[in-house]
């Protein structure tokens, strides 16, 4: 690869161009006149303008009799040439370009003109042709399909009936949204499914932008050691060893507080450094949680919640395909899912421009009275890959360790598929007592069948007294 580009260089991009028009075709989308030096720069605006009216190449005589620009035929090119060509004028490109930006940054600094400087640079730096030319439906549909089950993901949660809803469970590269309300335990969702894939042997970074980093800690080690908080206080001894020794088996872990208002630069800056100090690769990622994250793509005012969300998830997704990463990420509910039993997308805090991004997003719906049953339901709001959409999978929970379980899931795919019953019917207090006239009826107690199992409190006489024939029969 060339160090300097030259006039002489230059001039031969042109002459090369010249002889074959499918190269300019190539590299049109980066073709810019002023990179060219300027004895240059009027032949090749005559190129483009020539091309861009006349959809064809001029010829030379055009050229020289147009600018004074005398260009030379190159013989006996074959397709190593060209592909000399597309490299070094890519390179070539992308130096001219960040060398302007750069000189164009410098005079926005001096007059005090931050904001656009970040989105110059980096526009510069991402200059590149497209070789990338996508996938050939037809050419090998047994490698496409193994490509997308093997190595795009389809990463277990750890939650049987979660996976069979998502045909498989998560896939890197995705972004997936996790919406509840203020004391739902989106946090907790989030750690649940961090440790479940630390038992699979992954490796991630727990982001959290709300709670301290001690304290998301203090909640993994009751999750992990089957420990609550107030037992780890009296016996840190045991709970070091218990952590230590899952250890040995379990991928890496690190928790890191980032501040409220951060943006997915300073996440992936931290990423970024923390694989390079630490040596590990980083398989998941979880954010917690998206609301309190800022874009960089646009200033926005962070009461425009709709504009917001959209630029940040949108960033974020980008982030996760960059990295090739799972990503789990939380979201708040507004208030009118306060009482709500069934969620939509008008649940959803800043609207429905998240949920446009995301791959898949779940409702969290749980309660006071349903966390000391152990109970916890999660609702299908989106999916991208499967016909999960409107799906509820009910999930049991250890208010003490705050371990979130799936007890029920081998059970078969039925138990996952109740499209309608809600946790909420099954934790009322329910007491149903037979009508008064069947409590003389012989043929009810002298049936072969067995009566069914009748549970009511005992606080009527008339009960008493039916308890009582019962007995005596």
């Amino acid at each position: 690869m060339l160090k300097e580009y030259g006039l002489d260089v230059q001039r031969l991009f042109l002459e090369m161009m010249l002889e074959d028009a499918q190269s300019y075709v190539r590299v049109q989308n980066i073709y810019n006149p002023q990179n060219f030096d300027k004895s240059l720069r009027a032949a090749a605006e005559f190129v483009k303008e020539h091309s861009d009216k006349h959809k064809t190449l001029p010829d030379r005589m055009q050229i020289s009799a147009t600018t004074g620009v005398k260009l030379q035929a190159v013989p006996d090119l074959n397709e190593g040439h060209f592909d000399w060509f597309m490299i070094e004028f890519e390179q070539f490109t992308k130096r001219q370009e960040l060398e302007r930006a750069i000189l164009k940054a410098a005079d926005m600094l001096e007059k005090g003109d931050f904001e656009p400087v970040e989105k110059l640079i980096k526009d510069a730096v991402q200059i590149s042709l497209t070789r990338d030319m996508g996938t050939d439906y037809f050419a090998d549909p047994a490698g496409r399909i193994n490509k997308y089950f093997n190595s795009g993901g389809q990463v277990s949660t750890g939650w049987p009936q979660l996976d069979r809803l998502l045909y498989g469970g998560f896939s890197r590269g995705e972004l997936n949204i996790f919406a509840g309300g203020s004391g739902s335990g989106k946090s907790l969702v989030m750690m649940n499914i961090a440790l479940n894939w630390l038992q699979q042997g992954l490796s991630g970074v727990y982001i959290t932008l709300e709670l301290s980093e001690e304290l998301t800690s203090l909640r993994t080690d009751a999750m992990l050691t089957n420990m609550s908080t107030k037992d780890i206080r009296k016996d840190i001894d045991t709970t070091e060893l218990k952590v230590k020794l899952v250890a040995k088996k379990a991928g890496n872990y690190q928790v890191k507080g980032l501040p409220a208002q951060s943006n997915i630069n300073d996440i992936r800056a931290y990423l970024k450094e923390y694989q390079i100090q630490t040596g590990r690769r980083v398989d998941f990622v979880m954010i917690d949680y998206l609301d309190l994250l800022m874009p960089v793509s646009a200033k926005v005012s962070p009461n425009d919640l709709f504009v917001k969300d959209k630029y940040v998830s949108e960033e974020l997704r980008n982030l996760a395909k960059e990295l090739g990463m799972l990503m789990v990420t939380a979201s708040q509910l507004n208030r009118s899912a306060v009482e709500e039993i069934e969620f939509d997308h008008s649940h959803i805090s800043g609207g429905i421009s998240k949920i446009n991004t995301a791959d898949n997003v779940f409702g969290i719906f749980t309660s006071r009275a349903m966390k000391e049953r152990g109970k916890y339901q999660i609702q299908c709001m989106k999916s991208r890959s499967s016909t999960g959409v409107g799906q509820k999978i009910d999930l049991e929970y250890n208010i003490e360790t705050m371990r979130i379980t799936d007890e029920g899931g081998e059970d078969g795919d039925t138990y996952s598929k109740k499209p309608s019953a809600s946790i909420m019917d099954s934790i009322k207090a329910r007491s149903q007592v037979s009508p008064a006239s069947s409590e003389s009826d012989p043929a009810l107690w002298n049936s072969a069948e067995p009566a069914a199992k009748v549970t009511a409190d005992v606080q009527s006489a008339k009960l008493k007294q039916l308890l009582g024939k019962i007995k005596t029969g």
